[in-house]
């Protein structure tokens, strides 16, 4: 994925090919086949005052970029994991990295409840 401005990595074309997980060469790192590398990286980020239908139509655009990008699921895992606040990563924008960050919030807390309740079913029983 295109790094915003602040960022220290830099982007460079790579060719838009599909390649399995399991051939890529496992020391490269991930973001060395993302097909938006030779995209421009303003279809990935707003510009300052976008019109929301004019952010809309760039958003799908970059999502469309994804949908056919190899490291698809290792983009959005970084950007979910860091994470990053601005842009169309792995196919998400920033509000659908929040909603997927809090459903998973919520996941954690209803699979600690169970592991505590099903302790204490233990220890009574």
């Amino acid at each position: 994925m295109p790094q915003p401005p602040h960022s220290s990595l830099q982007v460079a074309a790579v060719p838009a090919q599909r390649v399995p997980t399991r051939d890529r060469d496992q020391d490269a790192p991930w973001h060395t086949e993302a097909v938006c590398r030779r995209d421009e990286a303003g279809l990935f980020f707003a510009p300052s005052k976008e019109p929301t239908a004019a952010r809309l139509s760039r958003e799908e655009a970059a999502k469309r970029v994804c949908a056919r990008c190899p490291v698809m699921v290792e983009c959005r895992e970084h950007a979910l994991l860091q994470p990053e606040p601005y842009g169309v990563w792995g196919g998400l924008t920033a509000a659908e990295r929040r909603v997927v960050l809090a459903r998973r919030r919520r996941r954690e807390v209803e699979l600690q409840k169970t592991a505590r309740t099903g302790d204490s079913i233990a220890a009574a029983g």
